[in-house]
Formats: C-alpha cells, structure tokens, sequence
C-alpha cells in the first residue's frame, strides 16, 4: 500500500440527491442494505469504525486503500458524543478543529489551522492512501486536492441537510471511471480528477 505520491480520496456516502447527513446530522433514514455493506467490509474495511469491526466479522483485516484520513468537527462529534476518542485507531486520524486539542485524545491529531496546507504536506509524506471521510465543509475547503471521489449512494432522497460539497461555487471537472449498481438498488460511482 505504500505510494510515492498519496492520493486523497473522498469516499462518502450520500442519498440520490447529493446529501450526506440531513439538516440535523440525521443518517439513520439513510439505508444501509445487506449487499452494500457487504462490499464495503470487502472492498473497503477500513472504512469500518474500530468499534464495528468485530462485530462486522472484520477485526483483523488489513487496511486495503487508505492508512490515513481527514475528518471535519462534525463528522467527528457524533462518536465523541457516544466516548469514542478514537473512532479509526487502525488508521492515522487527523481532525480539523480550532476547539479539539491532544487532550481529547492522543491517538488523533487535531488540526487548527489551514487545513489545504496541512493536506498538501500530508500527501507529499511516505504512506498509503488518504481518506476524506468528511464532512461537506471540509471537502469543499479541500476540493483541489482530492484526487478521486467514491460515492456509496443510498437509494432515497431526503431535499435537504449537509450537502457532499458545502462551499462557494466552484466548478471541479471529475470522470466517471466506474459506475457499479447493487441488486438493492444502491450503487457505488467512482471519480478520478480531470
């Protein structure tokens, strides 16, 4: 898994209408089907919080595509609500916030200031892949530097809430490289930077 140039990579799920989270942060109308969280733990296991991981029969497999990500505050605060600290030990963890600090939780680190920059160093290091893990705020503050883009779409349109890409207009021309539709009628489409 280890690259020369590291590769930042949004891999987000979202409804058909481009919505990662509703207005309040609400996913849980969001479907999950059997097929499609059968090729996430597959395909991606590492995408699996660590506390899901055993449950999910995938505790002890290997990071495939990423050994680090990025996460915005807010897709951060649902775990922290709950206690969990450290939502993917088995990964590097950084997380953009001006509040956060080390004493929330040595295994991550937190991220103050101009998070591009950050990113842009942190792809020019030895390692694997990046993963965004979100949210809409920082994809949009991070949109030149994502590589490629992978969207789990959830069959079910909400009309409102966080959007994918939350910030001023910018047109960002991606290619469609794969496009897989599961028998659920969730489908997977993958994007690589024009």
């Amino acid at each position: 898994m280890r690259k020369q140039n590291r590769e930042l990579t949004y891999y987000i799920g979202a409804t058909i209408d481009g919505f990662i989270a509703g207005p309040d942060d609400q996913v849980e109308d969001f479907p999950l089907d059997a097929d499609l969280l059968d090729t996430i733990t597959t395909e991606w296991p590492e995408t699996i919080p660590t506390h899901l991981r055993e449950p999910l029969g995938v505790a002890d497999a290997p990071n495939r595509n990423y050994d680090a990500l990025i996460m915005g505050r807010g897709t951060y605060d649902p775990g922290l609500k709950l206690g969990i600290t450290s939502p993917y030990s088995h990964l590097k963890q950084y997380v953009v916030s001006t509040t956060l600090g080390a004493d929330t939780d040595p295994d991550v680190t937190f991220v103050a200031e101009d998070p591009l920059a950050f990113v842009r160093d942190l792809k020019a290091q030895e390692g694997g892949g990046i993963w965004l893990c979100g949210g809409g705020k920082l994809a949009a503050a991070l949109i030149d530097e994502i590589d490629q883009i992978i969207v789990k779409r959830y069959r079910v349109l909400i009309g409102g809430g966080i959007p994918m890409f939350d910030g001023p207009y910018k047109p960002t021309a991606f290619t469609l490289v794969d496009n897989r539709s599961l028998p659920s009628g969730a489908s997977i489409q993958t994007y690589r930077k024009a």
